[in-house]
């Protein structure tokens, strides 16, 4: 069939959709092949503990899309199917490992470098106090 025939068989309107979705099916194809050509265990083994929490993460909530898409291509409503309460129970773990790893790029306070930095920035001695002492003393006239 050339590619008049197949237009001729569903709307001209989606066709830029149906070509969008072709190219997209495309990309899922290509990734699929690339994490299929390394087994599991080697993967795992690569990463550390939140970034498998990741993966496995992903590929639940990736096979839960599908199976949402495949019960919509066959007139069921998966709104009102189980899937959706695990697709959100997913997305709550997903937001769960984010926070986690929000938190460690996170900057820290390193108190004794700020205390450091605040005393030095709000007073510097001049040079024949420099000797006797550091801080001002509170109620004593200078000489």
């Amino acid at each position: 069939m050339s590619e008049n025939d197949n237009m001729q068989e569903y709307p001209t309107e989606i066709h830029d959709y149906l070509a969008a979705f072709e190219k997209s099916l495309g990309s899922v194809d290509e990734m699929l092949k690339t994490m299929m050509s390394v087994s599991r265990n080697e993967l795992l083994q690569k990463l550390d503990p939140l970034e498998q929490a990741k993966l496995d993460l992903v590929s639940v909530y990736t096979l839960n899309s599908m199976f949402w898409v495949y019960l919509a291509t066959q007139g069921i409503n998966p709104k009102e199917h189980p899937v959706k309460q695990e697709l959100e129970r997913v997305r709550t773990y997903m937001n769960k490992v984010k926070e986690i790893t929000d938190k460690k790029k996170a900057s820290k306070l390193d108190k004794g470098a700020a205390s450091r930095f605040v005393k030095n920035a709000l007073w510097e001695p001049n040079a024949e106090n420099e000797h006797t002492s550091r801080t001002p003393t509170k109620g004593k006239k200078r000489q």
